[in-house]
C-alpha cells in the first residue's frame, strides 16, 4: 500500500504550525546560540527569540535527475547550488514547577538549477521542532514530556540510499527519581516514533536492483517504533557512578510485509565519571537480543572519553557498538569510531570539527562503510549576528553494487544567522 501524498501534506502543515506557534518548537542545530537575555520578547519568566538563517550551500549529492528533465539519467548523484531560508523561534521559560524549552525552524530549500537543469522542481520545505516540558525539576521525582519532529534529506534509516526525504516524529515521557540524598538515580522512559519517506528527485539511480536503494520505493518502509527503557546511576564517589541501561524496543512497518518486525531487548552496565580534573570517561558493555522472528544478538558497548585540553578547547572521542532494527533487513550492527573537537578563540570565534567511521553489518550479509566529516569556523559579528562557513563530507560504500548505496557527497556552505 503506497503512502498517500495527502499524509505528507498534513504532516508538513503540522510542521509549519510547530515552528510558528508558541506551543511547539524546533530543534536542528541553531548556530550562534541563544541571544543575550535582554533581547527577545518576554514570555512569563522567559523570553521568545525570533531567528533567521540565510544559507548558500554547494552540494554535490542532491538527488537523481534527468538532464534537461527528459535526457538520460546520470548514474551518480547530481550536484546543485541550494539556497536555504530558515526562520525559527527559541523559547526558554525557567521554573522549578514547570519549565518550557522550545526550539523551532522552517527551512525552505530552493535548488537554483545552475548546475543540474531540472533540479528546481525538487525544491522543498524542511524543518525541525522540539518541545520539552519539565515538571518539578528540583524535587525527588521529576518528569519530562516532549516531542521532536524533523523533515530533512538525512534519514535515520541507514539501510536506505540517497535521494530520500524523511519525516520523523518521536514523542516521549521520562521520569527521574532521586531517593535519599541523590546518590541513586532511576530514570524510566517510554517513547514512540514514526518515520515516513518520499523520493527527493523522483528518479531511481541507474543499476539499482534492490528496494533499499530505490527512492521511489522508500515509502514501503514507513514504520512505527516503540521504546521502553530504564537507566540507573549510583554515585559511589562524588564524581564517579555505576550506570545500568536496560530497554525493550519494538519496530513494525506500516506498508511492508517482507521485512520482519524486530523486538530488541538490551542490557548494559559500566562506570561513568571523572578520571582526573581534565578527563571524563564512560565505559559500558552488555548484550542486545532480537526476540522477533529474525532472531540474532550481539555484544553492545560504548567507550567514550572527553579531555579538557584547556579553558577553550575540548576533545571527545570513542567507540560505540550498537544493535538496532532497520528497514529491509530486520536488524543491523553498527561499529562506530568517532571524534569531536570544539574550541573557542577569544570571545567571538568558535571552531568545530567532527568525524566518524561506521561499519554497518546487516542481517543477510550486506555490509556498508560510512565516513562523515563536518568542520568549520563560526564568528559572532554582533551580539545578534553570527556568520559561519563549513565543509561536510559523506562517503558510503556497500557490498551491494548499486549507485544509490555507493557515493561521495561534498557540501560547502556559508551561513548568516540573525537572532533577536
Amino acid at each position: 500500500m503506497k503512502q498517500p501524498v495527502g499524509t505528507f501534506r498534513l504532516a508538513l502543515g503540522a510542521l509549519a504550525l510547530a515552528a510558528l506557534l508558541p506551543l511547539t518548537a524546533s530543534a536542528q542545530a541553531f548556530t550562534g546560540g541563544r541571544p543575550p537575555g535582554g533581547n527577545g520578547l518576554k514570555v512569563g519568566n522567559g523570553r521568545l527569540h525570533p531567528t533567521l538563517d540565510l544559507e548558500t550551500r554547494l552540494d554535490s549529492g542532491v538527488g537523481y535527475f534527468r538532464e534537461e528533465g527528459t535526457g538520460p539519467l546520470s548514474p551518480d548523484l547530481s550536484g546543485e547550488l541550494a539556497l536555504h531560508i530558515r526562520p525559527g523561534l527559541l523559547l526558554d521559560v525557567p521554573s522549578p514547577k514547570l519549565a518550557i524549552a522550545l526550539r523551532g525552524n522552517l527551512d525552505y530549500v530552493a535548488y537554483t538549477g545552475l548546475i543540474t537543469a531540472g533540479s528546481g522542481a525538487a525544491s522543498h520545505l524542511e524543518g525541525a521542532a522540539d518541545l520539552a516540558l519539565l515538571f518539578n525539576q528540583e524535587s525527588t521525582l521529576s518528569v519530562e514530556v516532549g516531542d521532536a519532529l524533523t523533515r530533512s534529506d538525512r534519514t535515520r534509516t541507514v539501510a536506505l540510499g540517497a535521494g530520500v526525504l524523511s519525516l520523523f516524529n518521536e514523542a516521549h515521557v521520562k521520569a527521574q527519581w532521586k531517593p535519599g540524598g541523590g546518590a541513586l538515580e532511576v530514570t524510566p522512559a517510554v517513547a514512540y516514533a514514526m518515520e515516513f519517506f518520499e523520493p527527493l528527485g523522483g528518479m531511481a539511480p541507474v543499476g539499482c536492483t534492490e528496494t533499499a536503494c530505490d527512492p521511489l520505493a522508500a515509502s514501503q518502509f514507513n514504520y512505527g517504533n516503540l521504546r521502553l527503557g530504564a537507566e540507573g546511576r549510583w554515585r559511589f564517589l562524588p564524581k564517579t557512578a555505576v550506570v545500568v541501561d536496560t530497554g525493550l524496543e519494538y519496530r513494525g512497518y506500516f506498508n511492508d510485509t517482507t521485512t520482519p518486525s524486530a523486538t530488541l531487548l538490551h542490557a548494559m552496565a559500566g562506570v561513568s565519571g571523572l578520571v582526573s580534573p581534565r578527563i571524563t570517561l564512560t565505559a559500558k558493555a552488555g548484550w542486545s537480543q532480537n526476540l522477533g522472528a529474525g532472531g540474532g544478538g550481539t555484544v553492545v558497548a560504548q567507550l567514550e572519553g572527553t579531555y579538557l585540553w584547556g579553558p577553550s578547547l575540548t576533545v571527545k572521542g570513542g567507540y560505540l557498538r550498537a544493535f538496532e532494527p532497520v528497514a529491509a533487513y530486520g536488524t543491523f550492527r553498527d561499529d562506530r569510531v568517532y571524534a569531536e573537537g570544539r574550541s573557542v578563540m577569544g570571545s567571538r570565534l568558535a571552531l568545530h570539527a567532527t568525524g566518524a567511521l561506521d561499519f554497518l553489518s546487516f542481517a543477510g550479509g550486506r555490509g556498508d562503510t560510512l565516513v562523515t566529516l563536518d568542520l568549520g569556523p563560526e564568528y559572532q559579528i554582533r551580539p545578534w549576528l553570527v556568520g559561519a562557513v563549513g565543509y561536510m563530507l559523506s562517503t558510503r560504500s556497500s557490498s551491494l553494487d548499486a549507485a544509490g548505496l555507493n557515493y561521495t557527497r561534498h557540501e560547502g556552505y556559508a551561513r548568516v544567522s540573525v537572532s533577536y
